[in-house]
């Protein structure tokens, strides 16, 4: 009898393992998807930003290069993607940062443009670095 209760408890605490390891790696392989998913959209919503805010400052996009509106789009798709997986900072200057470029003018030349277009670019510094610094929690 002493030998089937020990059997008993040595495959209960087996068991036990097993579902312990079993629940550790699916909470593992979630976080990391996770991760990647925003990183991916973080990557995605920078790109579309950066070529949006050249674009519309009429610089270094090529003349075939895509329109305002398909990087508005890209934009729009990524940054719904960080309202999904972020935390509420993130997607806070993930707003702000979509309202300040649409808000961008040419600079011309002007010094008030081209503090307005420093002012965005110091933005888009901090959401990467609060993007960053999710991504890195996760």
């Amino acid at each position: 009898m002493e030998n089937i209760l020990s059997v008993a408890i040595g495959a209960a605490i087996g068991v036990m393992g097993v579902a312990f390891g079993s629940w550790f790696t699916a909470r593992r392989q979630d976080r990391m998807w996770l991760r990647e998913q925003k990183l991916k959209a973080g990557v995605a919503f920078n790109t579309a930003v950066t070529q949006l805010i050249d674009h519309l400052r009429e610089t270094q996009l090529s003349h075939d290069g895509a329109g305002a509106n398909e990087l508005a789009g890209r934009m729009q798709e990524a940054r719904s993607a960080l309202y999904l997986l972020c935390a509420e900072e993130t997607t806070e200057l993930a707003e702000a940062l979509a309202r300040r470029v649409w808000s961008s003018r040419p600079s011309g030349g002007r010094d008030d443009r081209r503090a307005e277009h420093m002012e965005t670019l110091d933005l888009l510094r901090r959401f990467t670095h609060q993007l960053r610094q999710e991504i890195a929690r996760t």
